[in-house]
């Protein structure tokens, strides 16, 4: 019997994107990997500003929201995990997201 073995810790994301209901990944190979937002919770509760501000981390291993506080690794994607995330956890952050205070724009005359 033949294992398949893949070889992740050569791949780096180099492109995302991010729609209403999928994150698309470009890898330096050439591939591109999808995945359904509902996967990372908090990427699917963020807005289209937030889920569109992302930054590659570790050289490319990873992708990091900083306003969603969510990090998605290459690794991750290639093995179809998802987010870890406790549903716990995850209420705690969208209770956070509901009482913190709004940011307006000022305004002089």
């Amino acid at each position: 019997m033949h294992t398949l073995t893949i070889e992740i810790n050569d791949v780096q994301a180099v492109d995302v994107r991010v729609t209403a209901d999928t994150l698309a990944v470009t890898l330096s190979d050439g591939r591109l990997v999808v995945a359904p937002l509902a996967w990372f919770p908090r990427l699917l509760a963020g807005s289209p500003r937030e889920r569109n501000t992302w930054r590659l981390i570790g050289g490319g291993e990873g992708i990091h929201w900083e306003k969603l506080d969510e990090d998605v690794s290459v690794e991750g994607l290639l093995v179809g995990r998802g987010s870890q995330e406790s549903p716990k956890s995850l209420q705690r952050w969208l209770h956070s997201r509901e009482t913190r205070p709004r940011r307006t724009k000022l305004t002089t005359r």
